[in-house]
Parts: C-alpha cells; structure tokens; sequence
C-alpha cells in the first residue's frame, strides 16, 4: 500500500467512507485541491486498502468534454455484464448512452440506469468508485455521476471524485491544502538521498508551499547539479513544467508516442498501436516513454498532469499529427463521434466535411442527452465552416446549444461573433430571440428580454408573417412572466397581427375581460394548444378563474411531456398539476407531483421550481413552513409569495396583514396571480373596515369570473360579494355554485364565511351547522390554518370541534407520500424506483420509514388508507 506523509486526517475520512459503504451506508466525497496537491496520490491508496471491495475507475480529460458519457462509459465498462438485470427502460437508456445501441435517449433514465448498474453490481461486494480529474469530466458524465452519488445512502457503494474546483455539485468536499513544513522535510528527504544543499532545501520548501508534486517531481527532473547550483523553481502552480523537462529529455519518437496517448483519453491499447503504426512510431519507445505512462491492458498515464504536459508540450503540427493519425485508426462505423472529434483537431483551416461529420456527431449527442457535447461540436463545427453564411447558421446554433446547456457567457460570445458577420435578415431574427432567451435566463435587472423578441417580430413582419407572430407570442409569454407586458401588447397592437392569442390578449389588456371573453373561452377550451407555452395558457386560466381550463393545461403539458421525455416540459406540467390539486384541496396528489418534479430537477442539475410549493404551503396554513419558504424564493417569486401570504394570514385571522399583502399582490396587474388575489383583498378588506377597497376588488373580481363562467370563478366571486354586502342569498349562490366544481377547499370556505355570517347574525343554530362543514371539511383537505379558524367560530356558538385526528400524509414527507401512494396503487419498488429515480433498495428504506411513522407492517394496510388513496 502507498504510503503518505501527512494526511492522516484525509485518509482516516477517506476510510470512514468506505466502511460506512461496506456497511450498505453509501456516500460520496468530493477531494478538492490545486494540481499536485496529493488528490491521484489519496486515489491510488483509497484503492489498494479498500480490501473486499470492487474498484472500478475513470479519469476527466481535458481533450475529452465534448464526448458525453465518455467518463461514465469508462467508469462503467467492466460492469456490462449486468445490464440484462436491470429494468428494460434503464438498460435501453445506457445501451444508447454507451453507444452499444441507437434511438431516442430519455434523459431521466440514464441516471438512474447507472444507479441500477452499480447496485447490482454491489450486490455480491461492495463497491468504490474513484473519478480522478472530475473537472475535466464531459457534462453528461457529471451529471450522472453527480445525480447517482445523491442517491446511494442505502447502497455499499462509495464514490470519490478528485477535482480541483471547490465543491463538486452538491456533495461533500474535502479540500486539501500544502504539507506542513515537516512534513514536506520528511517528503523531501525521502526523495533526495544524496545530501542536499541546506538554502537549495530551504528554498524548495518555500516555493513548492507544501505541495506533494512539486516536492518529488523537481529533484528528478532538476537533478541534484541543477539545484546545488540554484535550479530556478517553478512554482506549484506551473507544477506541470517539471513533467515537461522530463518529456524533454526523452527521444522524439517516445515523446510522439504520449502524444498520442495523451490524445486520446480512452486509453484503448490497440487504437494506440494502430495510430503509431501510422505515424512509424516502433514498439520499442514505450519502454522509453514507461516512466511516464503505463503500457498495459490499458494505457495510464502515472499522473494526470503528466497527460496533460504530453499533450499540451508538444507542437501544435505534433498535435494534429497525433490526431489524424488516431482518426485514420478509430473505426467509423462504431465510433464516428470520435473520429469526427479527432479529425477536427487534425483540421488546420476550414474543411466543409469535417464540419459536416461534427455536425452529425452533434445530432446524435443532443438524441443521446449530451447537450453540452452538442453545443461543443457544434462550435467546432462552426470554425471549420469555409462560408460565411453557413457559418453563421452553425454559430448560431452552436449558441442555442450552449444556451440550452446553461454555458450563457460562451452563448453571448457566439451570438456577437454571429452579429458581427454580416447575417441576412433572419438570421438578425435567430440573434435577437436567442439574446432575449439569454437575457430572460440570466436574470439581468438592466436588459429587458421582451425587446430582443419584438425586434425579431419586427424583422420578421414581411418575409416570414407566421414566424413573426411567434416573435410576438414569445414575447407575450416573457412579458406575463417578468411584468413587462404593456410594450408588448402596444407592438402586437401597432403591427396589426391578426393570431387570437395576440388579439384575445390586446382586448384582454386594452378593453377589459368582457371585452376579450369571446375570443378568451374558446381559446382555454384548446387545452392541447397550450404546450408550446404553458405559463401563458395556464395563468390566462388563473386571470379567468377558470379551473377546469386550468388543470386541463396542466395535465396536456404533464402527457406531452412524459410522451417526449422533454426534461424541459415534464417538471414544468408537473408544477402546474400540484398547483391546481392545491387549488382543489388535493394536497397528497400535489404534494407527489411536487415530489416527482424535484426528483427531475435533481436528477438534470436544474433548480426545482417552487411556485407550486408556495400555494401549497399557503392553502395548508402552516405558518412557519410557509414563511420559512418564503424567505428563501426568487425574487420573480414576490407576488406569488404576496398571494400566499393574503391567503395563509386571512386563514390565521391576521386580516391587516392579508390586506398590505393583498394589496401588494393586486397593485402589480400581474396576469393570473393578481386575480386569484383579489378575494383575499376583499376578505381582509371587509374584516378591517376598508369598504372601498373591498368594493374595487369584488367588482375586478366580478368580471374576471363573468368572462371567465367558470363555477369556481363564479361561486368565489358570489361570496366575495356576499362578504362586501352582506347579502345572504350571496352566500347561497357562492355555495351552489361550488358545489358542482372540484374545488373543495373553495367550497368550504364558502361554509365558513356563511357560518361567520349567520354567527353574527344570531343564527346561532344555522351558523353551528355551516361552521360544522366547514371544518370537517376543511380538516379533512388539510387546511389547518381555515380548520383553526372554523374551530374557533364553533366554539363560539357554544359547540366543541371535534378534535383534529392526525392525517396520514401529514406524518410523511413529501417523496414519502408519494412513494406510499404509488405502493397503494400497487406499484412495485421497482417501478417506484424508475419513477423518482432511486434505486429499489432506497425505495424499501423509505417503505419501512412509511411503515413505522404510520404504524403498519404490510403494502395490503397502505392500500386501505383512504388518504392515501385518494
């Protein structure tokens, strides 16, 4: 075993990993630290004291980001032999992942894929996985490996990466800093037996600042004259130059033959040998070239840094050279990705058929999930363009690309490149909405994204009308999102665009919602429409109050997304499903889409959306969960979090504060989230003796509801009216309505202010019986601050709310509701674990958690709970 000076705090965090792994409490760990810190060297020993475990290994590359699952093919290669055990989908995701098949990859199941390969793999021992260079990884590699280190807890596998960015992801970092000064001297003096010059030995230890790399590697590649006579040393930063002495003192066939090998990553003995066979490089520079790389059953280099001076010290014709030489010798048929990749590093100027060939290789990366690889190719592609024009169509798309992949500054980048190139008109379009994507993304408070799009609607106008419409539609969309609408209805208007949408939303803004309530209803009823922009179908759905529009859009964009494996339209269907359960009181249904969406977003890196979380929290009435979500939203989230906080205080009975968040809410004309507030303006209004603002509020709720015709729209603004005047048959007509839409919590909210009513009334009696629905029901939905409060107004006509039994989804978290629902619904842990993407032992882990919480022992008893179940 590698003995290390130091560290012994690193190795004894290192070990505890692994036998907590060896255990079945798996985890990850991410090694930090500057190039030759010591993180190959902790690598190397983790791996030979790991006993009984199986290792396997993979190592980012420099030269190897654009190939997406490169790394991960690497790490997984000699686990293929299971893939027959695991669930069709997941074996089919990683047989097009690794290549060993085509088709349509689904982006959620290669995580979860690879998830499964390595617990069957640990099945028979347990396992340690080692990826060194992590910050060299391709992103669809990262992703996984980052997405499958999150979900090994109740797995015996062990992860750790070594990379030298801070903070791999979400994981737990070990950062590693220099050894301290006596144990850089004992380091020292193990590498330099000769005796050593006491200032040479003192100024080594200064400069290399306690790093391991720089201590070992000078000596050798100074020799002792050198630094008896004052060797000039590089600093630990430029470490990597004492790699190039060494490569400098070697014969130029053994320093072309790791040029090749630092060239191609894969480390593939006999593609090596093909390439030098090309190049003339004979069999016998390997054992030249041996300190440096080892020539086995596959080739590794002794430290990454020495790859990367190999590659990066030889001259760049050296370089090209290498590359064709590897491109001639990689098979076209089963790996064209990489031969395109290495053709194009070959390429000395422009070149239409390798342009064309990564063009290609940038189509099936983007099919196979590689986004980022896509957007490299494609830029690459780009360069080697000979013409201007399809030049900056491949730009072009290179930045949509990297756009899509989040690398927004190279995005930028390329779109200037792209504007600076004489483009014809509608490639001037393509810049201008692909710089409005990028700013809308980047969230800059000095762009407005919306002007981009009204530019390209501009340019658009006489050569391509239909496409000019959809400038503006985007746009329309934007603006609803980031309250930049008014600029965009005045363009659409000036430009006389005759598309309903853009028509229905002039009147809409322009006229009122009478006015636009003839275009507006048929417009909602096409629920299928909406998928290419489902935030603005479904907030027009909230502005008219409209709920069986509202979940129908929803559930469109869920379908679509599911039937296209888009992880772009999946979570967001999913957001707009838990919201409109919420809105209907289903809070275990909402509280399993919220799951669903958040295993998404962490299973693809991205942020959760959280508005769906926001109503939930604010309908259930839970103060101190709601605020403490609250504090912690986008700052886009501020008239959503004001319309939680009217609804969660007017629950709580804090009526002067609903109304300054109320009023908040209503005053920004924010389309959706300023309608569905303005009842908790009027309630509050009313409560604090504000008549006038109750009375404003009731009649802008009025005609949202009356053009809208929906029964949940229109029994809210019945008790709405009720509550401004006092008109009993209001309450009735509220209650009617409600009574014929799938909007419980609505409804019995309507109980309760009837029964606060007839309470002040005198109507003791009656009020008992309405306050007594409104809290069984309001108790039953989980409404607990609008429960409090029924509770309360029944005491006071002298009667004892019943009290509150525990529900069932309430002891749960959220992934642990919706795992129970899918047991109830007689899934199997197998299927559960494909849908939240966790392995089937985790899902078990979960089940006993549900079991204990709930007091049961079998699936039979979680199938009989009726809350669960519904």
């Amino acid at each position: 075993m590698e003995t290390l000076v130091g560290r012994e705090a690193e190795t004894e965090r290192m070990d505890a990993l692994v036998e907590a792994a060896r255990q079945g409490r798996g985890g990850a760990l991410a090694l930090c630290g500057e190039p030759g810190i010591g993180k190959s060297a902790l690598l190397r020993r983790l791996a030979e004291s790991a006993s009984g475990f199986l290792v396997i290994q993979a190592s980012g590359a420099e030269f190897e980001t654009e190939l997406p699952f490169a790394a991960l093919h690497q790490l997984c290669v000699s686990l293929l032999e299971h893939l027959d055990e695991l669930p069709p989908p997941h074996r089919r995701a990683l047989e097009i992942a690794f290549g060993l098949a085509t088709g349509a990859l689904d982006p959620f199941m290669v995580g979860v894929g690879t998830l499964g390969l390595l617990a069957e793999a640990a099945r028979k021992r347990p396992l340690l996985c080692l990826i060194d260079d992590a910050h060299w990884l391709d992103d669809a590699s990262a992703k996984a490996l980052a997405f499958v280190s999150r979900r090994i807890a109740d797995e015996p596998v062990a992860v750790v990466f070594a990379t030298r960015e801070p903070g791999f992801g979400t994981l737990p970092g070990l950062n590693l800093g220099g050894l301290r000064e006596s144990e850089a001297r004992a380091l020292l003096a193990g590498a330099v037996r000769a005796p050593l010059d006491e200032r040479v030995r003192d100024r080594i230890l200064a400069e290399s600042r306690g790093n391991p790399l720089a201590l070992l590697e000078l000596p050798r590649s100074a020799g002792l004259a050198g630094m008896a006579g004052g060797f000039d040393l590089p600093a630990p930063s430029v470490v990597e130059q004492s790699f190039r002495v060494r490569l400098a003192q070697l014969p130029p066939q053994a320093r072309l033959l790791l040029t090749v090998a630092a060239a191609d990553p894969v480390g593939d003995p006999g593609l090596l040998w093909r390439a030098a066979e090309l190049l003339g490089i004979e069999h016998a520079s390997a054992a030249e070239a041996a300190e440096l790389v080892d020539f086995g059953a596959r080739i590794r280099f002794s430290h990454p840094l020495a790859r990367s001076a190999a590659y990066t010290a030889a001259p760049p014709e050296e370089r090209r050279r290498a590359h064709a030489a590897l491109a001639e010798a990689t098979d076209a048929v089963a790996d064209p990705d990489r031969q395109a990749w290495h053709r194009a590093h070959a390429a000395v100027g422009p070149d239409e058929e390798v342009a064309a060939a990564l063009e290609r290789s940038a189509a099936r990366a983007q099919a196979r999930g590689g986004v980022a690889a896509a957007a490299a190719f494609l830029e690459r592609a780009a360069a080697l363009t000979p013409g201007s024009g399809p030049r900056i169509e491949r730009v072009l798309a290179a930045a949509e690309a990297k756009l899509s992949a989040g690398v927004f500054d190279i995005a930028a980048e390329l779109l200037t490149t792209a504007g600076t190139a004489s483009p014809d008109r509608a490639q001037q379009a393509r810049i201008d909405l692909l710089r409005g994507r990028l700013s809308f993304v980047r969230h800059r408070g000095d762009e407005r994204p919306t002007a981009y799009l009204l530019r390209a609607a501009d340019r658009l106008a006489d050569t391509d009308p239909a496409w000019s419409r959809e400038c503006y539609l985007d746009a329309m969309e934007i603006g609803v999102l980031i309250g930049d609408l008014d600029p965009v209805v005045q363009a659409a208007r000036t430009a006389g665009s005759k598309d309903p949408v853009l028509e229905c939303m002039i009147r809409l803004t322009t006229q009122g919602h009478r006015a636009a309530a003839d275009l507006l209803r048929p417009i909602l009823a096409d629920e299928a429409g909406w998928s290419s922009r489902p935030s603005l179908g479904f907030m027009l759905a909230a502005e008219l109050w409209t709920y069986g529009a509202l979940r129908g859009i929803a559930e469109r964009v869920t379908a679509a997304g599911r039937e296209s494996g888009s992880f772009h339209m999946l979570p967001i269907g999913l957001a707009m499903q838990a919201t409109a359960a919420a809105h209907a009181g289903e809070f275990g249904a909402a509280m399993e889409m919220i799951s669903e969406e958040e295993a998404i977003a962490e299973a693809t890196g991205a942020a959760p959306l959280v508005y769906p979380r926001i109503h939930l929290a604010a309908l259930r009435g839970r103060r101190a969960e709601a605020f403490e979500l609250f504090a912690n939203v986008d700052s886009r989230m501020t008239l959503s979090v004001q319309w939680a906080a009217a609804v969660l205080h007017n629950g709580l009975g804090n009526y002067q504060a609903a109304l300054e968040a109320a009023r908040t809410a209503v005053a920004h004309e924010h389309l959706g989230m300023s309608g569905l507030a303005l009842p908790e303006l009027a309630e509050a209004a009313v409560r604090c003796g504000k008549p006038d603002v109750a009375e404003s509020a009731m009649a802008d709720l009025r005609e949202r509801t009356q053009a809208g015709g929906d029964a949940w729209g229109l029994g809210v603004a019945a008790y709405a009216r009720a509550l401004v005047t006092g008109d009993e048959e209001a309450y009735r007509e509220a209650i009617d309505h409600l009574d014929g839409s799938r909007v419980a919590i609505y409804r019995a909210r309507a109980h309760l202010l009837y029964g606060e009513w007839l309470r002040r009334q005198g109507r003791r009696r009656e009020a008992r019986e309405r306050l007594r629905v409104a809290h069984e029901a309001l108790t039953d939905i989980g409404a607990e601050a609008f429960a409090e409060r029924a509770a309360g107004e029944l005491r006071a006509t002298g009667e004892h709310a019943r009290s509150r039994s525990s529900q069932t989804a309430e002891r749960l978290t959220m992934q642990e509701v919706h795992i129970a629902r899918l047991v109830a619904d007689g899934a199997t842990s197998k299927e559960v674990a494909a849908t939240l993407f966790l392995s089937p032992r985790t899902v078990d882990a979960h089940l006993r958690n549900i079991f204990r919480k709930l007091g049961l022992t079998s699936r039979k008893q979680l199938r009989d709970l009726p809350d669960i179940r519904g």
